[in-house]
């Protein structure tokens, strides 16, 4: 009886050695800060949009406030190029601007119709 040696498989590999690189990897560079009138133009906005959906009046003074504001950050944001962001929140507050202004036009001619109409009917009396 002879006892057979354990069949030789292939050597065991080891997994390749990589050192980590000298150098620290490079960290997220800091974003620039938001201009304040893109914010304004946004809030504004917003504002007049709510406001000008059940009254009007305030989309109509909003809304162009907003618009106006939107420009002027965009047109700042662009001459000084990493220095100031937002360009997004400008360009957002000058379309909601228009889209304020609108609402608000619209809003406000329904209640001058409801009021000339109200007014123009003849009251009766029992």
């Amino acid at each position: 009886m002879s006892i057979s040696p354990p069949p030789a498989g292939p050597p065991a590999t080891v997994a390749p050695y990589h050192p980590p690189p000298p150098y620290p990897p490079p960290g997220l560079g800091h974003a620039a800060p938001t201009d304040g009138r893109a914010i304004t133009s946004l809030v504004a906005s917003i504002f007049g949009i709510l406001l000008g959906l059940p009254f009007g009046l305030p989309g109509l003074a909003l809304g162009p406030l907003a618009y106006f504001m939107g420009r002027s950050a965009v047109a700042r944001i662009d001459e000084a190029p990493g220095t100031v962001g937002g360009r997004s929140v400008a360009v957002m507050g000058w379309v909601l601007g228009i889209v304020a202004t609108a609402i608000g036009a619209v809003v406000s001619l329904v209640w001058l119709v409801l009021l000339l109409v109200g007014i123009s009917t003849p009251t009766t009396t029992f």
